[in-house]
């Protein structure tokens, strides 16, 4: 009985030390936030000259993380990557121009959305396409970045065309340019940018040709809904004060100009 006791009170410090050490590993992650995305989309998410995240999601996450009291960490993962690190805890949200949808809803959570776009087509000047239509025939080639929405609504809506598949939107962009692939089907900014880079064997299609417009948010788990609720009250704030018209001025200045001449509705 003695030496039963000896050894529990030997064992009680230990108890204690473990515990503490438990409650400040604790504490030290309630003050940070990780934030996933794929540095891959610029001038949202990318990385400067020095290979430190950047762009306007990257500011965003700062704001949000400021507003928190708490260090921001970004997560640059790839974008099949994204919403598995989420479910698992390797991060507390997504901010990569994550657009809302059905399918994604049913596993994760959504904040409100912080911006708007429509799918936009990036098409060979020599492949006698100016529509949607024009795409959906037989032997046209249209080329869509793998789990996108382009793809999504290829696979939901283009019968008639070859569609080919691609993990990387810069091979998408090059199936377009060397005349492999009459068209790319993607969010209107990427288009605009492309289209930029390749004037000489290109065209932007930019008017939205789907019936609704697709919302971005901020992606989270789903019984984080504390969380939930701080974020959506940042962002109707950053909407109230001009945050968002600030990122634009910023960031994509030139793609304003264009979709304002084109009577278009902007992103912000």
């Amino acid at each position: 009985m003695k030496r039963l006791l000896l050894i529990l009170l030997l064992a009680i410090p230990f108890l204690f030390i473990a515990c503490s050490d438990s409650t400040k590993q604790s504490k030290e992650e309630n003050k940070v936030l990780k934030v996933g995305m794929e540095l891959a989309y610029p001038p949202f998410e990318m990385s400067d000259k020095e290979g430190k995240p950047t762009g306007v999601s990257v500011d965003l996450a700062k704001m949000i993380a400021r507003s928190m009291n708490k260090e921001l960490v970004i997560e640059n993962i790839a974008w099949d990557g994204l919403i598995p690190s989420l479910k698992t805890g390797k991060v507390d949200m997504i901010i990569s121009s994550m657009t809302i949808t059905k399918e994604r809803e049913k596993s994760i959570s959504f904040s409100i959305p912080y911006a708007k776009s429509a799918l936009a087509i990036l098409a060979n000047k020599d492949s006698n396409v100016s529509s949607i239509d024009d795409l959906d025939k037989m032997g046209k080639t249209v080329a869509v970045k793998k789990g996108s929405t382009g793809h999504i609504y290829a696979q939901q809506n283009l019968k008639n065309a070859n569609v080919l598949v691609f993990d990387k939107e810069s091979a998408c962009v090059l199936e377009v340019v060397q005349g492999k692939a009459d068209g790319f089907l993607y969010d209107q900014l990427t288009i605009y940018r492309n289209n930029i880079k390749h004037k000489d064997t290109t065209i932007a299609l930019l008017k939205p040709f789907q019936k609704d417009f697709e919302y971005w948010a901020i992606a989270l788990r789903k019984d984080d809904t504390k969380l939930k609720s701080k974020v959506d009250e940042f962002i109707q704030k950053a909407k109230d004060d001009g945050t968002f018209d600030d990122f634009a001025y910023k960031y994509l200045a030139g793609a304003k100009k264009t979709f304002d001449e084109l009577n278009i509705p902007f992103f912000f």
